[in-house]
């Protein structure tokens, strides 16, 4: 299965407001009466919060050689499981009539996974909600390091949650750094959730980027070398028709709202995009994270009734994945969790609604069946299923250590908690293990073509040297 899907809109802005830009590339953003757009942080927000520029008048300059640059969708030569373009992304797979396949739904969760959020998770994931085949619904986890419990993490990854990268550090203007760095980043986080969660490295598929910003081809470059099969950080503007995943052999089929988006062809890595998330009326805003649109003073049904024709623009068009990602955020406000719960109960009144992770999602696409079909279908059955994940210790190592960035002379204390034995100091870039030796990684792209880093064009899984010292028990 790994190794197919390794090859494998209205009103415009106020007369006195400008348009928000990313990178210095200007578009049109709709904020609800009364909020106002954050041009930090691209999101609408009360105006005491929202801050604005300034930003670079113009977009950084590209070395891209016109050779290099992806071309459009060739439906002659692109063809699943290995390949899936079409001109404008809203093709269903295989030319599949929506109303014989299923709607999937994928509940995505960003950054650390401690006390602040687990609970409330293990209320989404609460035993009693299932799938049409009998099986519990699955979530995907891309987890950052900071404040992370990872006994709690191997709890979620035990029972059959996906866990994904989303860095160690969640540094600001990553989008901009290089090769070395997204490696000791997105390498370095699978490596701590082998060494501390006992997520083995090849169950680690998918990577997100810190708040929504590619890292242009370097960033792509990582996932085709070190063995992702997809990532899931660029996000689609409004669009009428939501966009499906899609692999990067061709140009992406939308425009690039962070302006970071790969030009070069990654020929059989999927894009798994969020579409942006909205109503008809725009009440709330527009916003790839559910968490960002503001829904903070509507009560739980209204909230549920938001989400609800949210959904039905892919229920009742497409059926393109219905992507709903969460930080905690949306766990501390009572009405958005409740409306949340209303929602879920909801969709499962459904028959052909499934809750399953991106990889179970993409695994479908490769090879799309009828919803007629999915009873008996091997990759989302939990029958005799297990993962490489064993089931965490009862009473984890609650770890206090030291810790000290390297731009800073000042140490401080990182608590941790792990089912292994506490490391030196806390884990971070460069020392995943934390052994207490800067520098000590050292990731070695294995792939088709060379042995150092960048070289080679293949995905044959580099792993990093990390790893190499076994399953840990």
């Amino acid at each position: 299965m790994k190794e197919i899907l390794a090859r494998a809109f209205g009103q415009l802005l106020r007369d006195d407001a400008s348009p928000p830009c990313v990178d210095g590339f200007p578009y049109l953003n709709r904020c609800p009466s009364g909020l106002y757009f954050d041009d930090i942080q691209k999101y609408c927000t009360f105006k005491a919060e929202a801050k604005c520029g300034p930003l670079a008048a113009t977009p950084a300059a590209t070395t891209e050689s016109p050779i290099d640059l992806a071309k459009k969708c060739n439906l002659a030569e692109c063809e699943l499981p290995y390949c899936y373009c079409n001109k404008d992304g809203t093709l269903v797979p295989k030319g599949l009539d929506p109303e014989e396949i299923p709607q999937i739904v994928l509940l995505t969760f960003d950054g650390a996974v401690n006390l602040n959020n687990y609970e409330h998770y293990r209320k989404v994931f609460n035993g009693k909600r299932k799938n049409p085949n009998g099986c519990d619904i699955k979530g995907t986890f891309f987890v950052s390091h900071e404040y992370s419990n990872y006994q709690q993490v191997q709890t979620l990854a035990s029972e059959g949650h996906e866990i994904a990268v989303e860095t160690i550090s969640l540094q600001m203007g990553l989008q901009d750094k290089g090769y070395e760095e997204w490696v000791g980043e997105m390498i370095g986080m699978r490596s701590i959730l082998k060494h501390f969660s006992n997520v083995s490295a090849n169950e680690i598929n998918g990577m997100r980027a810190p708040f929504l910003k590619p890292g242009r081809n370097t960033q792509y470059k990582v996932i085709e070398d070190f063995g992702f099969i997809y990532d899931s950080s660029i996000s689609v503007p409004p669009n009428p028709v939501p966009v499906w995943p899609y692999t990067l052999d061709y140009k992406i089929p939308h425009e690039c709202k962070s302006g970071t988006c790969p030009t070069k062809s990654f020929p059989g890595i999927w894009e798994v995009p969020l579409n942006a998330h909205f109503v008809e009326s725009y009440e709330g805003g527009h916003c790839p994270y559910m968490d960002q649109c503001v829904l903070h003073n509507h009560d739980a049904e209204e909230v549920f009734a938001w989400l609800q024709e949210d959904f039905e623009r892919y229920y009742y068009q497409n059926k393109a994945p219905y992507m709903m990602p969460f930080h905690t955020n949306w766990f501390q406000i009572k009405e958005l969790e409740k409306g949340l719960h209303k929602f879920i109960d909801w969709a499962q009144t459904l028959p052909d609604v499934w809750f399953v992770t991106i990889t179970q999602a993409l695994t479908w696409i490769t090879d799309p069946k009828t919803t007629k079909q999915l009873g008996g279908y091997e990759p989302w059955r939990c029958e005799g299923r297990t993962t490489q994940t064993p089931k965490p210790c009862s009473n984890s190592n609650k770890c206090a250590l030291a810790f000290r960035e390297p731009t800073s002379n000042i140490s401080d204390t990182r608590y941790m908690e792990t089912c292994f034995d506490c490391p030196a100091v806390y884990p971070w870039l460069g020392d995943s293990h934390g052994t207490g030796i800067p520098g000590r990684d050292n990731y070695i792209d294995q792939s088709e073509g060379g042995s150092g880093p960048g070289a080679g064009s293949g995905s044959a899984g580099g792993r990093d040297q990390g790893d190499g010292d076994g399953e840990r028990k």
